[in-house]
Parts: C-alpha cells; structure tokens; sequence
C-alpha cells in the first residue's frame, strides 16, 4: 500500500495536537481520585470498590477497539479521520463530569460513571492513533511522551483542584450518604476542560488525507450493506489479533501484572491513609489527591527527558526501570504515617508512570501497520482493560479473605505486582530490521 510521506512537525505543532489530553486526563485524574471517595460517601463498603469500577473495563474492553476499526475507515474532508470520534467522546464525557457530583445515591454513581467511561474510552483510542498518523517514525517517541506530558498535567491540575477546594471549603464533618460540597467544584471545571481542550486540538491540527489507495478502501467500506458495515469493526479485530505482532503479546503479560496493580493503588490508597495516617475520609481524601499530584508533577518534569534516554539506552530498559521503582514505591508508601514524607516514593512512582504512558505506544506504533494503526491501539488498550476487568472481579475476595480486610496489605499487593510486571518487560525486544522496513 502507498503510505504518505509524513512531513516532520514542529515542537508546537506537536504540542498542540496533544492539548485534547489534558482534558481527558483531567477527567481521569478525578476518576483516579475523587470516584472511589465518592463511591465511600455514599455508603459504599471498602470491599465494594473493586467491582464498583467494572465499568471502566468493561467500556473500554468494547469501545475502544470498536472505535478504532471504525475510525482506520472513516473519512470526512471537513472533520478528518479520527477528531470526530474524540469530539463526541468530549462532549459525552463533559456532561456526565458536571452531573457526577449531583449524584442522589450511590446507584446514580454508578451508573454515571459507566457513561463517564464510555465517553473517555471514546475519546482515548483514536488520540493515541491520531499521534501515530501525524507523526513520521522518528517522532513518534516525542509524540507520545508529550501525550504523556499532558497526562501528568491534566491529572495534576484535578488532583490539585481537590485538595485545595477541601482545604478552602471542606471542614464539614462526613455525613454517609452524602457528597461534600468542596468536590463539586473540581467535577464543574473538568466538564469545561473536557470539551475546550479537545477543541483546541481539533481546530489546531489537520489531519492528513489518506492516499488515493486508502480512500479506494473507505469508499469500499462505505458501500457496504448496514449489517456488513456493523460486523466490520469485529472482523477487523479479529484479523487484527491473529496477526498480531509477538511483542504485543509479550507486553500483555506486563500489562497484567502493571494495570491490576495500578487499579489496586487508585481504589485503596484513600484509606489506606485513613489507616497509617488516622485521617478522616475527606482528609485522606485530599492526601491521595497531594499524592496523585506530586507523581504528575513528577511525569510532567521527566516525560519529555525520557525520550534521548529511550534514544540511548533502549525503551525496554528504562521501561524496566521505571516499573521497578513504581513497586518499591507502593512497597514503601504504607511504612510512612507523616504526610509530607509519604510523598517522596511518588516521585518514583511518577517517573513510572511517565514511561508507562507513553514508551509502550511508542513501541506499538512502530510496529503494526499505519493503515491499522487504529484497531492496534485499540487491542492495546484492551491489554489494559482486561487486567482492570480480572481486579474488578477478584480483587474484592483477595481483599477479604486472603489480605485480612486491610488495605496496607492491599497495597503491598500492587507493590509485588509492579516489580513482577518489571521482570516481564527485560523479554520486550524489538526487531530492529523489521522496523527500519516500515515508514
């Protein structure tokens, strides 16, 4: 297939194609923080929490691989390739983030926060293959770890934006069945950012044509019967899967390991400080939101200086590392009951998580083909989803019976898991003359 020379794009330019992230991760960060506190205000048990958040793996286990397949044959001249999709994903996202606050009951959460995640998952897939299109080979390393940049920015400003509202407007005492009104504020600015950020990408950045020969395959696509265009998306993934490259497979057994870890800090590192700490839960509350902050404060700073390091030393290898001192992190944050000490090991963590968001894709998109660079990143993202599924699932009985109930074990959990999914990523090799023959 004639694939179109990319033109190499300025440091701005990239920038700019990337700003839609903030807004997204700001809603993320709000789910990552505030969600499971607002699930505890509501009377939810601590055991409830994991399959409490099924509906981020579940939605992003069916729409973001759908969405890709769709978005790889989609073309509008006037709205581009994938833009539309991140658009109406935007636009979902911001008004379930201005209704979550309002929720009435915990089954009202719930249930907004299934929608929420259909719009994020919406807006998500095609922002990672919109990079991957935009980008020539040799860009693609800053493409993502700007991405990443923006993730630690936007999860930064929702974290800041709820320690600080609970600081000018908390101090009320916690009524169950209730939600403090200090965490209103934080859910009303991420319902702006959702739909401004995305737009300032979209009207920023055009996206390149496809060539006559992809146009020949849309229009083909386009032609097709409703129930043949319908079953397209999972034909696609289908044949995607099979021909999977091995790397892929490789990284969904790091993957494993690091995304059960990762659900298993965001619902339990609330109280766990409510535990070594003896905080109240608005309190504990706006310490894992400080916590949340200084690991995205760390990824902003260390985002962009990962790339001559991937450059010089291999992704693998500062991949590796990252995730090693993500674990010693959550190994050692439960032994640390002053809360400004306790925020030394995120550093660590952020690191990690800077890597973690952007050298897997970088990896990925190297490797699979342009013209299905969409439906890959989907099965990528279902890499994600599915460890987050298998947590939701077993984690609440793992908790109960076998850690005691105690969410310091709970933590140590995830620690042990992150070193694992280190040990897991030292077999990521990439064959270098394989890439040198893609554009």
């Amino acid at each position: 297939m004639n694939i179109i020379k990319k033109p190499n794009l300025s440091f701005w330019q990239i920038f700019n194609m990337n700003v839609g992230f903030l807004g997204i991760q700001f809603s993320f960060g709000l789910q990552q923080s505030a969600i499971n506190p607002i699930f505890l205000f509501l009377g939810a048990e601590e055991e409830m929490l994991p399959i409490l958040n099924i509906a981020g793996p579940v939605t992003g286990l069916i729409i973001q691989p759908i969405i890709g397949a769709i978005s790889d044959k989609t073309w509008s001249p006037k709205w581009g390739r994938r833009k539309p999709f991140f658009l109406i994903g935007a636009i979902i996202g911001s008004l379930c983030l201005f209704a979550f606050p309002l929720s009435p009951a915990l089954w009202f959460a719930v249930g907004l926060l299934w929608i929420l995640d259909v719009g994020n998952n919406m807006a998500m897939e095609p922002y990672r293959a919109f990079v991957g299109d935009k980008l020539p080979k040799k860009q693609l390393s800053m493409g993502y770890q700007m991405q990443s940049l923006f993730v630690g920015a936007g999860i930064v400003l929702a974290n800041a934006s709820i320690f600080l509202f609970q600081d000018w407007f908390g101090g009320a005492v916690d009524a169950v069945g209730s939600i403090p009104k200090w965490l209103y504020y934080s859910f009303f600015i991420g319902s702006v950012l959702s739909v401004a950020t995305i737009l300032w990408s979209v009207l920023k950045t055009p996206e390149i044509p496809p060539s006559e020969e992809e146009m020949e395959e849309i229009n083909s696509h386009k032609a097709l019967s409703f129930l043949e265009r319908f079953k397209m998306p999972f034909v696609e993934i289908s044949s995607a899967i099979k021909a999977m490259p091995l790397f892929m497979w490789k990284l969904s057994a790091v993957y494993l390991f690091q995304w059960y870890a990762l659900f298993v800090y965001w619902q339990y590192i609330t109280p766990m400080i409510q535990k070594t700490m003896g905080f109240d839960l608005s309190s504990a509350a706006a310490q894992a939101a400080k916590m949340s902050t200084t690991y995205n404060i760390a990824t902003i700073v260390v985002a962009l200086a990962l790339v001559p390091l991937t450059l010089k030393y291999g992704g693998k290898k500062i991949y590796a590392a990252s995730l090693f001192g993500s674990g010693i992190a959550l190994l050692s944050i439960p032994y640390i009951s002053d809360p400004i000490y306790v925020l030394f090991p995120m550093v660590l963590f952020g690191i990690g998580w800077a890597a973690m968001m952007g050298i897997p894709y970088t990896m990925v998109s190297k490797i699979v083909p342009q013209d299905r660079r969409g439906v890959y990143m989907g099965i990528l993202n279902m890499m994600i989803v599915i460890p987050m599924g298998i947590e939701t699932l077993t984690f609440g009985a793992i908790f109960k019976n076998f850690l005691g109930g105690d969410a310091i074990n709970a933590m140590l959990f995830g620690g042990v898991f992150f070193v694992i999914a280190a040990v897991l990523s030292f077999r990521l090799n990439i064959n270098e003359a394989e890439l040198d023959a893609l554009p």
